[in-house]
């Protein structure tokens, strides 16, 4: 780990090993992940795969050949009014983004999703929060 910004230097070597247009989509990501809440913590699970967490699993980091995933934990229950999600609208832990080489990334929307992650999180996590009755939002 590195600074007090909770930055962790194996996530660094993953992006250094990418793309120059993975590493600043991811670079960006990353910056904004910490913005929205700056006791996120970056480790690395799976032996190289970079995770943000707090209280659980926030999101997740993943290069593909022609585009990168931001994965983000949360059960289904943290609205996306801004339509950003690309992917996994019907699993029940996990939604991604995917940004392909010039996407641009609407970071306000973003970051909203992101406090609300992590504020579930300290409220015990998706699965206390559903049994509690939290909905999947439409």
């Amino acid at each position: 780990m590195t600074g007090a910004d909770n930055r962790d230097d194996r996530v660094d070597a993953y992006l250094e090993a990418l793309p120059v247009w993975q590493q600043d989509v991811f670079t960006r990501l990353r910056e904004l992940i910490h913005e929205a809440d700056p006791e996120i913590t970056e480790t690395i699970k799976r032996s190289v795969q970079p995770y943000f967490v707090l209280a659980g699993n926030v999101c997740a980091f993943l290069a593909a050949k022609d585009h990168v995933n931001l994965f983000l934990y949360d059960g289904a229950i943290v609205p996306d009014p801004d339509g950003i999600i690309t992917a996994g609208h019907d699993n029940v832990t996990a939604r991604t983004i995917s940004y392909r080489q010039g996407d641009s990334i609407n970071g306000a929307a973003l970051q909203t999703m992101l406090r609300q992650i992590a504020a579930n999180n300290r409220a015990g996590g998706w699965r206390k929060l559903k049994a509690a009755g939290a909905t999947t939002p439409d």
